[in-house]
Formats: C-alpha cells, structure tokens, sequence
C-alpha cells in the first residue's frame, strides 16, 4: 500500500464513532519508509536517530470501584521504529479508556507500553503523572531568527533557499514561524523549532526563508522534521546537527519529533502554546 493510499484509509479526516471501553485494535499504524521510499531512498541509511515525545492532556480511567482518575501522560517513541502511529487513532484509542476499569495506574501504564510498543513496532515509553506535579513553560534555548528582515516568496518547501559558508560556528538557532499542514485534513499544525549545529556557518535568512517555505506543505510532524534534517544535512554540510520541533496541540495531543546526527536525547519543555 502506499502512504497516500495508507493515509486515506486511517481514521484521519473521516467521521469516527468515539469508543469509551478500552479497544486496542484502534490504533493505526503507518510504516515510516513509505515517506523516503517515494523519494528512492532507504531510510534507514539516512545519518539520524531520535524520538517523537507525544504528550498526552486529555487521559482518564476508572479505578476499580468506578471513580475516574485523570492523568497528564507522555510518551516516547523511538525514531527507528518501523512505525508512526496515527494521531487520530492514538486519540481514539485515549479515549476507549475513558469508561474502563483498572485496578492500578500500573496496570494502565503496562497496556498502553503494550499496545503502543505493538503499533509503533518498538519499546515505546510511557509516564503518567498527576494533576499536582508542577509543570513550567519554558522557552527553546537559542538565537531566534524571527525578527530578521526578510522578504518571503517560497510558501513550499525550499532547499535551494539553504546554505552555509566560512569558518566553523557551533550555534542553536530557533524560530516559532514553522507551519506545515495536515496531509489529510488541511488543518494547520503550528510549531516552534530549535537548531543545533557545529560546521559551516549557516546563513540565518536563508534558513528563516527555508522554515517558512514549509507554510502550505502537507505531511505528518515526524516527515517534516526529518525532511528539514535532511536538506540543512545536505545543503549545509554541518558535522553535528539536531532538529527539534514542538508542535501545538491538537485534540488533546501534541507531537514533538527530534533528529540528532548525535546519541543524545531531548528535554520535553512545555512552551508557551502548548
């Protein structure tokens, strides 16, 4: 199947009944080469690893003597699992929870490391924590580039805007101007984004060019963060690089995907708009 065809029989974007006792089978996988396959590239050749954190708002059971608790929940998924998991299937599969008794957090915690470890297709991490524990909102560390002059004329992705020349910087550069689409829906799906590198000194106005170039493009949140890898990888030539995207909410979930050249893992910072 291809991913246009796999995208078009997911749940996303057609009219879904809402299950409020628990349902596995909800979930919907979708392969994560499908995207670099269409390109003529093997994905797992490509120079990254990393994570998508999703967190979760909108997550409550029964215990056993039918009283609901709630729980804020974060999960991992590794990079290099095979799969992605549809964000409107993990919602509904949240949701089938809702009116399901379970004897302790514990075991709500093993069936949904079960279950999304199965979809994704690798060891997926999950923590709940509870409405008490302090939560900051925080900011991306780094040198925005959103106030730079610019006059825009790209509102697809553009690699050609990308370069980098002259003596080794080792910066963080962020900016809160990434918008891409849902491929499905057309929704917009708004994101703050952070750089890191170490190689060629990248030319900060073409790189703000090339973020905003992503305005009218339609993929999945992890698709476009390797896709910006790969063209700052390529077009840059950086030694080291990491790209970090925390995407606003949507029904409850916000995705956040991290592709490093490094061995190194994220903080999940909560922003301002999440």
């Amino acid at each position: 199947m291809s991913e246009h065809e796999q995208v078009k029989a997911s749940p996303l974007g057609q009219e879904t009944a809402y299950v409020n006792e628990y349902d596995p089978s909800l979930l919907y996988p979708i392969a994560r080469d499908l995207n670099w396959e269409a390109k003529g590239v093997k994905r797992a050749t490509l120079p990254f690893r990393g994570v998508d954190i999703w967190n979760a708002y909108e997550v409550s059971w029964l215990d056993r003597g039918g009283k609901p608790v709630v729980r804020l929940a974060e999960f991992r998924i590794p990079a290099n699992s095979p799969n992605i998991i549809e964000s409107k299937s993990f919602k509904l599969y949240l949701n089938s929870y809702n009116l399901s008794r379970f004897e302790s957090e514990a075991d709500v915690v093993a069936s949904m490391q079960r279950d999304l470890s199965a979809a994704a297709g690798a060891q997926v991490d999950v923590r709940l924590s509870s409405m008490s524990e302090p939560v900051e909102v925080c900011q991306l560390k780094g040198l925005c580039l959103d106030e730079l002059p610019l006059n825009v004329e790209h509102y697809t992705p553009a690699p050609e805007l990308l370069s980098a020349t002259g003596p080794v910087a080792d910066e963080t550069l962020v900016s809160h101007l990434l918008k891409s689409n849902c491929p499905v829906t057309g929704q917009p799906d708004w994101a703050s984004i952070q750089i890191r590198y170490k190689g060629p000194k990248i030319d900060h106005t073409g790189l703000l060019a090339y973020l905003i170039s992503y305005r009218e493009h339609g993929d999945f949140h992890e698709q476009c963060v390797e896709n910006i890898f790969m063209d700052i990888w390529q077009r840059c030539r950086p030694q080291k690089l990491s790209v970090y995207a925390r995407y606003v909410r949507r029904g409850g979930l916000d995705i956040n995907p991290y592709r490093s050249s490094m061995n190194d893992a994220p903080v999940n910072v909560r922003l301002a708009r999440q």
